[in-house]
């Protein structure tokens, strides 16, 4: 099969379009065509640094296609089927091998390079809200990264809940994009007063639950923009900032921070994942939630692809086909 793999993390410039070995059916997994390919911000920061299963490696964690081959003890899925699944690593490629615990039926009438951005932005955004973060109906959500993959599940998944939803993006242009998923009030994250805006807008309150996907000074920010015993989702690093941000604060607002990592809770909590993602996928097939795809690249372009995305320019997902 094709692949688009590494022998060494860095730059997008690391990538190399090869044949490579096809993935082996274990017994208890199956053997997905890939036909799109979903990036994670998580796909790049692995890039950057993060740990080679081997050389070559081929980086990525969310693929959809169509089920080839199925193991001798999956008695759930068959061979035909469409599907979207998650995995540590091996997305960026022609075939992946994984677990069947880990492969999503996808309903019928689904976009394909939709349904491969659906699993972990959309049950990372429902955890951040709900299983953690508790959101309850006529709270103030801010959403950090407003027009990111995991920014705008964020958006519609807490208007849909009765919040009142605030979200944050890079320009007046990117927050007007924004209106249509729910949004309420949006504001411009480059401004030096953003925090200020916030208060205005709840009142001198805060928000009493902030979605922060960019950590570093962002997340000094959603402590200072925090109500008094507020909660903060904290889901990443997609800001690529390597401080410690001053967490002081959150004491003195009887506040609190979660650590969000949907792998964990793919692992220990397999059937209530599995339950939230099957119910996303339902509904963005029935049309009552809207995934947002900025571009498609081809698998050979996973350099450019790569590079689209540490732009900053996305408004939504950017998929791959091989």
């Amino acid at each position: 099969m094709k692949a688009a793999v590494y022998y060494q993390t860095g730059g997008p410039e690391v990538f190399r379009y090869e044949d490579v070995p096809d993935p082996v059916c274990h017994p208890g997994g199956v053997v997905v065509q890939v036909e799109a390919i979903g990036i994670q911000g998580g796909d790049t920061l692995h890039r950057q640094g993060g740990v080679m299963a081997g050389r070559p490696h081929i980086v990525g964690y969310q693929a959809a296609g169509t089920i080839r081959e199925v193991g001798e003890r999956v008695t759930t899925l068959r061979a035909g089927q469409r599907v979207v699944a998650t995995m540590g690593f091996g997305s960026h490629a022609e075939l992946v091998s994984v677990p069947a615990a880990a492969a999503f039926l996808i309903p019928g009438n689904l976009d394909i390079k939709e349904a491969a951005c659906v699993p972990v932005e959309w049950a990372t955004a429902h955890d951040c809200l709900f299983e953690f973060g508790h959101l309850q109906k006529g709270e103030t959500v801010l959403v950090q990264a407003g027009a990111g993959g995991v920014g705008l599940a964020a958006i519609q998944l807490a208007k849909r809940a009765g919040a009142t939803v605030l979200a944050t993006a890079s320009s007046a242009g990117r927050l007007e994009r924004l209106k249509p998923y729910g949004m309420d009030h949006g504001i411009d994250y480059t401004s030096p007063d953003w925090v200020a805006m916030v208060m205005h807008l709840t009142g001198g309150r805060g928000a009493g639950l902030v979605v922060d996907s960019v950590g570093g000074h962002t997340l000094e920010g959603s402590i200072a923009a925090l109500a008094y015993r507020g909660r903060i989702s904290w889901v990443g690093r997609a800001g690529r900032e390597g401080i410690a941000p001053d967490i002081a604060p959150i004491m003195q607002k009887n506040a609190s921070i979660t650590g969000v990592f949907l792998g964990a809770e793919l692992v220990a909590q397999p059937e209530r994942t599995r339950r939230v993602i099957d119910e996303v996928l339902r509904d963005i097939a029935r049309g009552e939630l809207k995934v947002v795809v900025d571009r498609v690249f081809p698998l050979s372009q996973a350099a450019d692809a790569h590079r689209h995305i540490e732009s900053r320019q996305a408004f939504g997902r950017v998929v791959m086909v091989p």
